[in-house]
């Protein structure tokens, strides 16, 4: 019998100043879990998740948790060429968090050329925000920045998981369907989309290939 593993891959980077709660997020949506005190990163950390679409396709998100301090960014820049897609992160309670937001899609759009990479902009730390803490970024004017680059926005709170697997899932579905529309193909060289793998018989086979290999699923 043949058990699909996973159909299609998409490499995500997640990206914004220190301190937004970009890990948080990520662990949210990867463990479930919350941590109320979180080291900032170095360099780069990796997590994985599957995640199903609407026609029943598997797919494994690879993501990417970069820093955001200035010297890491030489590091992180050699993330970006590989990815698809990006989570633009900010602080809702943070404005120049969000200030920057046009900086980190600029380098992103630069680096992932000539690939035309899905963006979501993605505001942290609503319960900050309703639980006394001051906004400092208006919802409806990351609606507008949104919409004026034709991307998604959403806020979310990682501490109780408040619309975590919505980010997600819309950059996810957009770059399904680009790949239906066949503006994004598997390309050697380019680790942005890569297809899956089934498993028969305690072998992981490629599903275009069907030459066995060893998997990395997690």
């Amino acid at each position: 019998m043949v058990e699909p593993i996973f159909d299609l891959q998409f490499r995500l980077i997640l990206i914004g100043d220190s301190t937004v709660g970009k890990s948080c997020l990520l662990k949210c949506f990867t463990d479930g879990k919350f941590a109320e005190l979180s080291d900032p990163t170095v360099g780069v950390d990796f997590f994985a998740r599957l995640i199903e679409v609407d026609d029943g396709t598997r797919i494994k998100l690879q993501l990417w948790d970069t820093a955001g301090q200035e010297r890491f960014r030489s590091i992180t820049r050699s993330y970006y060429k590989n990815s698809v897609g990006a989570l633009l992160v900010y602080d809702i309670c943070n404005r120049a968090s969000f200030d920057h937001i046009p900086v980190w899609m600029s380098e992103a759009r630069r680096q992932i050329e000539p690939h035309r990479p899905v963006f979501v902009l993605v505001g942290c730390k609503v319960d900050l925000a309703e639980n006394g803490g001051q906004r400092e970024v208006p919802k409806e004017e990351a609606k507008l920045f949104a919409q004026k680059h034709g991307i998604f926005h959403v806020e979310t709170s990682a501490k109780y998981g408040w619309s975590v697997e919505d980010a997600f899932r819309k950059v996810t579905e957009e770059i399904y369907n680009r790949v239906q529309s066949g503006e994004y193909k598997v390309e050697d060289g380019w680790d942005g989309i890569k297809t899956g793998f089934v498993r028969q018989k305690g072998l992981d086979i490629n599903l275009v290939e069907a030459e066995p290999t060893k998997s990395s699923c997690c």
